[in-house]
């Protein structure tokens, strides 16, 4: 195969490239379903034990864009091909145009900022491609670094929806934030 020049290739900026989850990602979604905690703040809930089945037929069913209908789901590999995370595109509705976004970095590699890269990316291509107008999303209370990350892409924080998910023992809040993509050209200068 010849070598890929991704000079001019949208998907990607200076450190990170999106990519579609293929068949050799699952063991990477099955071993990150074992960090528990990043779990539990992600899907608000402490999920069954991980299976290597599991994984396995989640690839299948999202791999190469399969489901689009559903979700689009992205692996992230930094530029030198290191696997960091995988996020995906949700809850799209073309008639109000608003969608949501989900994401998980590798345990060992939070904190350098692929997530918000990663976003980024996908937000560009929702709000100048699709012609989506509105990013809502919301993090479970406690979970700073996807506050901060919000905050960093400029998500207005709307609400918390107070008390309406029970895990680690207590119920807990849902903080709303939103972005839309006027919002999004002027924080970022597009």
């Amino acid at each position: 195969m010849r070598a890929i020049d991704y000079h001019h290739y949208f998907w990607q900026d200076d450190k990170i490239r999106l990519r579609a989850i293929q068949d050799e990602d699952w063991e990477s979604h099955y071993i990150n379903r074992f960090d528990s905690e990043a779990r539990r703040l992600l899907e608000t809930a402490i999920e069954l034990p991980p299976t290597a089945s599991e994984a396995q037929q989640f690839v299948e069913r999202f791999k190469d864009f399969a489901n689009q209908q559903s979700r689009l789901m992205f692996a992230i590999d930094t530029l030198d091909g290191e696997h960091v995370g995988a996020l995906n595109m949700n809850s799209i509705d073309e008639r109000n145009g608003t969608f949501s976004i989900g994401i998980q970095i590798d345990k060992d590699l939070r904190g350098q900022g692929y997530g918000t890269r990663a976003i980024k990316i996908l937000l560009t291509y929702a709000f100048l491609e699709r012609r989506l107008n509105k990013f809502n999303d919301y993090v479970l209370e406690g979970n700073e670094g996807s506050i901060r990350m919000m905050q960093k892409l400029g998500c207005v924080q709307e609400g918390v929806r107070r008390q309406v998910i029970y895990t680690h023992g207590k119920y807990q809040d849902l903080i709303l934030f939103g972005l839309t993509k006027d919002e999004f050209i002027a924080y970022h200068n597009i």
